[in-house]
């Protein structure tokens, strides 16, 4: 019987887990604003903020193999990559939009971004409606970032590699062979966060952090797939190893299940982020930090969310609203955060009362919040709803008119880098 590529309806859903991907995205924001006022090499309030990427990843392993693992007889390769489009793309779409719209606005910091041409400034918004990155040469705001109109897309970039190779790699595998693979990333992990620099390619010598991924530079591209690989494949390893576990005093399968689970959870979480660096300065004190964080904590994290349950109607009610806010406001807030540094680029600390900077970072971090919500509830929710009613469950195509569209902006796209002025 030939597989059909039908919108499989979705399994019952890890309420702790959506919480605490909605917990990490709120400590990713005010990571954001506190690099607005962070020296280079110096402390800020959420120190290790960017680790929060690191746990997304393992999430997101899970949640891969906990959704897919048993359907593939039932799903083509076709079928799940439409399904994955559908999940993540339209919120790429529109955190681009924003980006685009937004983009000038800052121009007091980013100086940069008042000398490109029309042509490249298009180029740039097609490729990022595509989610394709952006090479040096492309950069359009002084950061060489993979996409100069919001920064954070870099992940998705990587998470869509996750995504890839799982379904033509890593579910054929058996976990054994996972388990050796996992072992074997953990070393790239070690490289950069123990400074060994294995391969000689940093360009400034060992950096005891894992901090970035968002360039096309050789270095930056080996540090985003060493922040995806060994998460996403340790939670895929935990999302087999569950269900073989599973018994009628333990449903879920995890060996640890802690009473308020979501609390201490989202505690040890926050605390995580919010370590100051450890001896100071960058080292191997502040790398065997997040080397334990990222290979054990995280992976202990999210098999205690597994494992623990909620009795509160309350709570689940809020880590619902924080699953469902997790990934608007992480792929949209940064647009917020380039306006954010415009305005502390024209009022320097001292310039202006400390109220001022304090109030319009908070103003920042609700804004992000109520945006995420609503790009949530009026785009986000409609746009896959219509994409599953008409694509996944009928017409099993999409419409001409997306087709020409999308069709009519690639061509626009290599027309802009053969005949660019």
């Amino acid at each position: 019987m030939a597989k059909q590529n039908v919108y499989l309806d979705s399994k019952p859903r890890y309420e702790i887990l959506d919480g605490l991907r909605g917990v990490a995205s709120l400590m990713v924001i005010i990571f954001h604003l506190g690099e607005t006022y962070c020296k280079p090499g110096a402390q800020q309030w959420i120190n290790h903020g960017y680790l929060a990427v690191d746990f997304f990843f393992v999430l997101s392993g899970f949640v891969i193999g906990y959704a897919y693992d048993d359907r593939w007889g039932k799903m083509s390769l076709g079928g799940f990559f439409k399904r994955r489009l559908t999940r993540l793309h339209p919120m790429v779409v529109i955190a681009n939009i924003i980006g685009t719209c937004l983009f000038f606005f800052g121009a007091s910091y980013f100086t940069a971004s008042l000398e490109i041409p029309f042509w490249k400034f298009g180029l740039c918004f097609i490729m990022g409606m595509f989610i394709i990155p952006c090479g040096r040469g492309l950069d359009i705001r002084g950061w060489n970032e993979m996409n100069s109109f919001n920064g954070p897309i870099w992940t998705l970039t990587f998470e869509y590699i996750g995504n890839i190779l799982y379904a033509l790699v890593f579910r054929h595998l058996p976990t054994v062979i996972l388990c050796i693979l996992c072992a074997g990333t953990a070393i790239f992990t070690l490289d950069f966060t123990m400074g060994w620099d294995m391969f000689g390619i940093l360009p400034y010598g060992p950096q005891y952090h894992v901090k970035g991924g968002w360039s096309l530079d050789p270095e930056q591209i080996y540090l985003g797939f060493t922040r995806l690989l060994y998460p996403f494949l340790c939670g895929l390893i935990i999302s087999r190893i569950l269900p073989k576990r599973r018994t009628a005093d333990n449903p879920s399968g995890s060996p640890i299940r802690v009473k308020g689970g979501f609390i201490w959870a989202s505690l040890i979480l926050i605390t995580i982020l919010s370590v100051p660096c450890i001896g100071g300065t960058d080292g191997v004190p502040n790398g065997a930090y997040q080397a334990i964080m990222i290979l054990l904590v995280f992976p202990i994290l999210v098999l205690m969310g597994a494992g623990s349950t909620i009795k509160s109607p309350a709570l689940t009610k809020v880590c619902k609203f924080l699953g469902d806010i997790s990934y608007p406001i992480y792929i949209t807030h940064y647009p917020l955060i380039y306006l954010h540094m415009g305005f502390v680029a024209e009022h320097p600390v001292g310039s202006i009362p400390t109220w001022m900077h304090a109030a319009s970072a908070v103003g920042v971090f609700f804004t992000a919040v109520i945006l995420a919500w609503g790009v949530f509830k009026a785009y986000d929710e409609p746009t896959r709803q219509w994409l599953t009613d008409h694509w996944l469950k009928g017409e099993q195509k999409l419409p001409m008119w997306l087709k020409v569209t999308a069709g009519a902006l690639v061509v626009a796209a290599i027309a802009l880098i053969v005949f660019k002025p």
